[in-house]
């Protein structure tokens, strides 16, 4: 069996001589240098330095605010568009204005050299020596010394130019002739003529007489450097036997067509400035009162009810600052109007609570005479007694809700705030919610940490808090046990009181917060509810900074949970409980508390006790493992849980269980 060293040669050996194989390819490249460096777990992948992670997020700032500028300026917006646009407009009339100022300079251009190329045939065939053919010379003159003197005279001598030759096929520069031609104003002689060109005059001498076009770069004068130009050929003499080739340079052209180019260039960037610098005088007409009409309805939605536009001329913009007085007004005076009428609401609501107190204190005198007297009564009588008094009690709450209500209304509230431990407050607001708890039968759990949760709070206000959400979650709970969980960390802390009963239908989370709303307006209220308790519950988180918060699902039950800031005037930005239970993750079903465990380990065999004092020896026994068992579950210790089983099991009877104790947190078990 070969090694996992032999089966990597093995491969290495067969992709070797693979062609464009990495191994292959190595052998014909210099060997790079070879660094050792330490491969780490999860090194694929190279953080960049600070620097460019600095740089990159500079970056990010600048295009978000960028963002974020075009956006909020529609002035910026207006600009932008005008300048882009004015861009593409001017470039295409640009670009159309430039290819027909070239086509017309170029036709031009053409034209002249035709003429010239024109008049120059009309001369060389005007001339006597090219009516015969190469090879027959006249006596007085040869072919060679013919196109040279032919060559002098169509020479340019001013005004527009150029370079030409006088040739003659490759077939007669032979003897008799012994001569190419004759050529001037060209850098070398003979010039290397483009062969396309040539090869046209050749085969159209016959059917095409006229000159043939070319646009070659060639050099001319005393420069090497080839220039472009036009090249104009054509046949002419003896059977168009003899060849004409005039060069017209074009740099003077080209040179005018820079120029203008520039011209235009130049011309367009003004323009398109020009136009943006327009649209941002125009925009700016119309953005700033639009800007300032932005600015007063912003101050007016903060209570500036004095603010107004200032009104100039009879244009739209004028309408428009008109309109935004207009509307000003109006809504101050609305307002005005709807805070007498508040202010009213409020005084009659304080006066008539405080009238009410004097006949009430009478009322309740009465009732309670009629009540220490029930017993003395016919019982119709005496239950009418015990039903004014119950009527009177909660008349009493209302007025004493209504009255506070009408503080927070009269921004007359005051906060009293001192340190305080937030577990022990807890424990003292569930004395009413525990004894409505004791009649349904249920009980209230607290979760309450080691160690003290202090905070700078209105004890008064956070009683109130608690106790109306914890007679909420009894009443609510559909006779299921009550959950009470207190947290904290740096900055806050938080109490949490979780029912398992009806729970909230969607959109009743902020319903239950609203005066003398209520989830079923059939159901009676048990616990002598006046309908403001999480009103004012609401507006007394409020006042602490805090936050008071619901959640619920039908069926699942609801959480209520109160976030108070640690300090009084500390913005929170979190809270240390969750308020959705599903959502954090957590255990949402009502826990079974060490009472429950204790019980069903001892009704897990009734018989048991019923039997002879043996038989009750292996109940005590058994009750003492599962109790055991419970207490490690709960983190109490073994001994504790021993002496709750020897308490339980000896002759059944009913004492309530003690309260464990664990590291951390406390669990304590009320019903």
């Amino acid at each position: 069996m070969q090694g996992a060293g032999g089966v990597v040669a093995r491969l290495e050996g067969r992709l070797r001589g693979l062609p464009g194989s990495v191994t292959h390819m190595a052998g014909r490249l210099p060997a790079p240098p070879y660094r050792a460096r330490p491969r780490l777990a999860g090194d694929f992948r190279r953080t960049p330095p600070p620097a460019v992670e600095s740089h990159r997020a500079g970056w990010r700032r600048r295009v978000w605010l960028l963002g974020d500028r075009w956006r909020r300026s529609l002035q910026l917006r207006v600009v932008t568009a005008t300048l882009v646009l004015s861009a593409v407009v001017v470039s295409l009339l640009g670009y159309v204005l430039t290819q027909h100022l070239v086509t017309e300079l170029y036709d031009d251009k053409v034209q002249s050299s035709v003429n010239i190329v024109d008049a120059g045939l009309a001369t060389a065939s005007s001339e006597a020596a090219f009516t015969k053919p190469p090879d027959q010379p006249t006596t007085d003159n040869t072919t060679a010394a013919a196109m040279d003197a032919l060559a002098y005279q169509l020479r340019s001598t001013g005004g527009t130019p150029y370079a030409l030759e006088v040739t003659l096929p490759p077939a007669y520069q032979g003897p008799p002739v012994y001569s190419a031609g004759a050529s001037w104003n060209f850098y070398r002689s003979p010039p290397a003529l483009p062969q396309v060109l040539v090869r046209r005059v050749q085969q159209e001498n016959f059917a095409h007489h006229g000159p043939l076009q070319y646009w070659p770069s060639l050099p001319v004068a005393s420069s090497s450097t080839p220039v472009p130009g036009l090249l104009l050929g054509a046949s002419f003499g003896y059977d168009y036997t003899y060849q004409l080739y005039y060069f017209f340079p074009l740099d003077a052209e080209q040179h005018s067509i820079a120029s203008m180019q520039r011209t235009l260039l130049l011309v367009g960037i003004a323009v398109v400035f020009l136009l943006a610098a327009i649209a941002w005088l125009v925009t700016r007409w119309v953005v700033i009162p639009v800007r300032l009409a932005a600015q007063g309805a912003r101050r007016l939605s903060t209570g500036a009810l004095n603010e107004r536009m200032e009104v100039r001329g009879n244009d739209e913009l004028a309408a428009l600052a008109t309109s935004f007085n207009e509307m000003a007004a109006s809504l101050q005076e609305k307002l005005a109007e709807l805070e007498d009428l508040s202010q009213v609401q409020r005084q009659f609501v304080s006066d008539v609570s405080h009238e009410l107190r004097t006949p009430m204190t009478t009322i309740r005198m009465a009732s309670d005479v009629l009540f220490g007297a029930k017993a003395e009564l016919d019982p119709a009588a005496a239950r009418a007694a015990e039903l004014l008094g119950s009527q009177i009690e909660r008349f009493e709450s209302l007025l004493t809700d209504l009255l506070e209500i009408s503080r927070y209304d009269a921004k007359a509230a005051t906060l009293e705030a001192e340190p305080v431990d937030i577990a022990a407050i807890v424990r003292q607001s569930a004395d009413v919610a525990q004894q409505l708890a004791e009649r349904r039968g249920t009980k209230i759990e607290f979760r309450l940490p080691a160690e003290p949760c202090i905070a700078e709070v209105d004890r008064r206000r956070v009683e109130r808090i608690l106790r109306n959400l914890l007679l909420n979650a009894v009443e609510h709970g559909e006779d299921k046990d009550t959950v009470v969980t207190v947290a904290s960390d740096s900055a806050a802390v938080a109490v949490s009181v979780r029912d398992f009963g009806v729970g909230l239908e969607p959109g009743e989370e902020q319903l239950v917060f609203d005066r003398f709303w209520r989830a079923d307006p059939a159901r009676a209220r048990t616990s002598g509810g006046t309908g403001l308790g999480l009103s004012i519950a609401l507006e007394d988180a409020h006042l602490h900074g805090g936050w008071l918060e619901a959640w619920g699902e039908p069926g699942k039950g609801s959480v209520f949970r109160l976030t108070l800031p640690r300090t009084v005037g500390v913005e929170l930005h979190g809270s240390p409980l969750p308020l959705n239970p599903y959502a954090a993750g957590l255990d949402a079903a009502a826990p079974p508390g060490l009472a429950d465990l204790i019980a069903a380990a001892i009704v897990a065999d009734p018989a048991a006790l019923a039997g002879s004092a043996a038989d009750g020896d292996v109940t005590r026994a058994a009750a003492a493992d599962l109790t055991a068992e419970a207490a490690q579950i709960t983190g109490a210790s073994a001994d504790g849980a021993a002496e709750a089983a020897d308490g339980v099991g000896a002759s059944g009877q009913d004492d309530p269980p003690p309260t464990p104790q664990t590291t951390g947190s406390e669990v304590t078990t009320r019903g």
